[in-house]
C-alpha cells in the first residue's frame, strides 16, 4: 500500500474514528493525540493485536491523525486499512532516517498484510573501502566485508549513493576497479589504465602512476569527507556553481548544483554498528557460542541455549514459546510452547514466572539424572530488567541455581544479567549478540506461529 503523501503542516482534519469500540476503551484516534511530534515509526493494529500496517513519519501525531479522516476512508489506498483499525502504537526514533530504517525491519519481521514494499529480501546498500589492499579501492555493495574494511551505511537510497560516489571519485581520484593491485609485480608498470584515468578521475594506481603514500592520502580526504567533515569542500563547490551561474555557464552551474545535492545526500544514512541488517551480515555459530563464553566469564563454551517469549492476543489468549539452541543452531525437537493459565490481561512478569516454572519444575519433578542435568547452559528471556528478574524468582523458589541467566531488550539491544545494574552493550557485529539475536527473533516466530494456530481454532469454533 503506498503511503500517503507527507506534505507541509495543514489544519488539523476532522477525526473520524473506526469502529466499533467498547465503552471504555480509549479509541485509536483519541491514542494519538498523546502521541510525540517527532519522527518514528507507527503499527495499524486490528482488533486482535495482528500487526495491519508499518508506516514511517516526520511528525508522528500528524501522520497518524490522518488515518482517521474522511479523506483518509475515502483514498483507495487506504479504503480498506481504516475499518479493520482498532488501535496504534508508535516506536520514536532519533531522525526520519532512523525512522526509514526501522520501518524495513519490522516490515521484513512482521510481514503485514497492508505493506506492500520492503517485504523483499533486497537490503540497503554501503559504501565499501577495503583498507587491507595496497591501494585501497572504493566499492557500492549489499554485501559487505566482515574484516579488513571500512564500512558507510546503510545508505537509504541505492541510487544517491551510486551518484555520490561518482561526484566523490572526480574529486578525490580513488579507484572503483576490481584489480588486485600489487606495486611490487612488475606487469603492473605495463598495464593500460582505463579511461577514468584519461578524463582525470582515477589517478591510476593500476599502472602504478601514484605512489602507495599519495594514494593512501587521497583515501584519508575520502574519509574525513564521509565522516562529516565535507563541509569546506561544499563551500568552495557552491562558491565555484555561482561563478559559473553568474559567468552564464548554466551546464557546468547545474552539474554542479547536482554533486553538491549528492554530497548533502550522503547524511541519509544509517549507522553501521546500530542499524544492522541480519540478511547482511550472516551469524557463524561457533563463533557466537565462544563469545558468550568470553562476555559471560564461563568456564568452558557453552553448547546449548533456550529463549522464552511471551505473545498475546490483545491481552487474552497469552502464550509463551521456548526454543532450543544446540551448538549455537536450532534444535526443532526442543521446542516448547505453552498456553499461560493463571494470569489474566496483560502481565508479561507473571507469564514469564510461571512458564519458567513450568519448565523447569517439570524437569526436576521427574527426578532421573538425565532430567536432573536437563538445564540449558544458557536461558535467554526476550525483554528487560523486569522480565530477567521474573525469571531469577522462579529459580529462587524452587531452590536451584539458574543456569547462565540473560534477557535482551529489543530497543537498544542491549544485554541485562542478574546481579548487574547497568546492562552490557555489544558492538552490533559482535558474534555473541547476533547469536543471541537469533535466538529472541526465533522465539518471537515461534510465538507468533502459535498465535496463528489459536486464532485459527477460535475461528473455526465460531
Amino acid at each position: 500500500m503506498a503511503d500517503v503523501h507527507e506534505g507541509a503542516e495543514a489544519p488539523q482534519p476532522e477525526i473520524v474514528l473506526p469502529g466499533p469500540i467498547l465503552p471504555g476503551v480509549i479509541t485509536p484516534g483519541e491514542k494519538i493525540k498523546q502521541f510525540p511530534t517527532g519522527p518514528g515509526v507507527y503499527l495499524m493494529k486490528d482488533g486482535q493485536g495482528r500487526v495491519l500496517y508499518v508506516g514511517k513519519a516526520k511528525n508522528l501525531r500528524n501522520r497518524t491523525s490522518h488515518y482517521f479522516t474522511k479523506a483518509a476512508a475515502d483514498d483507495p489506498r487506504t479504503a480498506d486499512l481504516i475499518p479493520l483499525i482498532m488501535d496504534v502504537d508508535f516506536l520514536p526514533a532519533e531522525s526520519e532516517v532512523e525512522a526509514l530504517l526501522m520501518e524495513a525491519r519490522l516490515v521484513k519481521d512482521i510481514q503485514p498484510r497492508f505493506n506492500v514494499e520492503l517485504k523483499d529480501d533486497k537490503t540497503f546498500p554501503y559504501l565499501q573501502i577495503r583498507m587491507r589492499e595496497e591501494f585501497p579501492r572504493v566499492e557500492f555493495t549489499r554485501s559487505p566485508r566482515r574484516k579488513g574494511v571500512k564500512l558507510y551505511g546503510p545508505f537509504t537510497s541505492a541510487k544517491s549513493l551510486r551518484a555520490a560516489i561518482q561526484v566523490l571519485q572526480r574529486i578525490f581520484q580513488f579507484r572503483t576497479c576490481g584489480l588486485d593491485i600489487a606495486s611490487d609485480e612488475a606487469r603492473w608498470r605495463w598495464f593500460r589504465p582505463c579511461i577514468l584515468a584519461s578524463i582525470r578521475q582515477c589517478t591510476a594506481p593500476c599502472n602504478l602512476r601514484v605512489s602507495k603514500e599519495d594514494y593512501r592520502k587521497q583515501i584519508r580526504s575520502l574519509r574525513m569527507v564521509l565522516e562529516g567533515k565535507k563541509s569546506r569542500l561544499l563551500r568552495e563547490m557552491k562558491k565555484e556553481m555561482m561563478e559559473a551561474s553568474t559567468a552564464m555557464q548554466f551546464e557546468k552551474a547545474g552539474r554542479l548544483r547536482d554533486e553538491i545535492k549528492a554530497l548533502q545526500n550522503l547524511s541519509l544514512r544509517g549507522k553501521v554498528d546500530k542499524d544492522v541488517q541480519p540478511e547482511v551480515f550472516q551469524i557463524e555459530p561457533k563463533k557466537g557460542m565462544v563469545g558468550l563464553r568470553k562476555i559471560l566469564g564461563l568456564a568452558q563454551t557453552p553448547r546449548t541455549i533456550e529463549g522464552v517469549d511471551i505473545a498475546h492476543l490483545g491481552g487474552q489468549e497469552t502464550v509463551a514459546s521456548l526454543v532450543s539452541f544446540i551448538d549455537g543452531l536450532p534444535f526443532k525437537p526442543g521446542y516448547r510452547r505453552y498456553r499461560i493459565r493463571s494470569v489474566e490481561g496483560i502481565d508479561d512478569f507473571a507469564s514469564i514466572r510461571e512458564v519458567i516454572s513450568r519448565r523447569f519444575r517439570d524437569a526436576l519433578r521427574k527426578g532421573s539424572y538425565e532430567n536432573e542435568h536437563a538445564f540449558p547452559d544458557v536461558l535467554l528471556i526476550d525483554g528487560g530488567k523486569g522480565q530477567l528478574n521474573a525469571a531469577l524468582e522462579v529459580f529462587r523458589v524452587i531452590g536451584r541455581e539458574p543456569p547462565a541467566l540473560l534477557s535482551l531488550a529489543k530497543r537498544d539491544e542491549e544485554i541485562f544479567r542478574p546481579g548487574e545494574s547497568e546492562p552490557l552493550k555489544l558492538s552490533r557485529h559482535s558474534a555473541a549478540l547476533r547469536l543471541l539475536q537469533y535466538v529472541r527473533d526465533e522465539a518471537h516466530r515461534f510465538a507468533q506461529h502459535y498465535h496463528k494456530i489459536l486464532r485459527k481454532k477460535k475461528l473455526e469454533g465460531e
